[in-house]
């Protein structure tokens, strides 16, 4: 790197010559695969590079590194886990389609792409509100029903649903 470069890219790239390795490392202890090490590995440098103000107040690389990969890693938990959960989804509407009476693959499709769709405006929206939409709009869950299975009060069910509406509703604007 030369002396002339900006100092934010001299930072980005002292930071990451001196703790990639280590980073790499650490991740791959973590998760098990080399692979995933890496992809998490640049994923964190990614984020760091987009959160400019980090580097200026960053006193203890490795920890903060630690850190910022540890939520990327939850990230990635929680986003595999909606999708097998929307996989699920899809396999069951797909069966009970089939029972129903759908038989043709046109129908079939058809459907599939409006829960598609439906899962494209959900996308932003807080866990909960999401499983609670659905609960209520594609299981047929009533409110009391909702707010049993999670533990929640109708008040709260009904808040999440007001949410998930008004998000369904701002996506649709755009």
């Amino acid at each position: 790197m030369s002396a002339d470069a900006p100092p934010l890219q001299q930072a980005l790239h002292r930071l990451y010559s001196d703790h990639h390795g280590w980073l790499f490392i650490w991740l791959r202890r973590k998760l098990g695969c080399a692979h995933n090490a890496a992809d998490m590995a640049q994923d964190t440098f990614v984020r760091i590079m987009a959160s400019r103000d980090a580097l200026a107040a960053m006193r203890e690389p490795r920890a903060y590194l630690a850190t910022t990969a540890k939520r990327l890693i939850i990230d990635r938990s929680r986003r595999r886990q909606l999708e097998e959960a929307y996989l699920r989804e899809l396999a069951l509407t797909a069966e009970a389609l089939a029972e129903a009476g759908f038989r043709s693959p046109e129908q079939i499709h058809e459907t599939l792409e409006a829960l598609e769709q439906i899962a494209f405006v959900l996308q932003g929206l807080s866990a909960k509100a999401h499983q609670i939409f659905l609960l209520y709009f594609l299981e047929g869950c009533n409110q009391a029903e909702i707010a049993h299975r999670q533990g929640i009060s109708e008040r709260m069910v009904r808040k999440y649903l007001t949410q998930a509406l008004a998000h369904c509703s701002r996506a649709l604007d755009i």
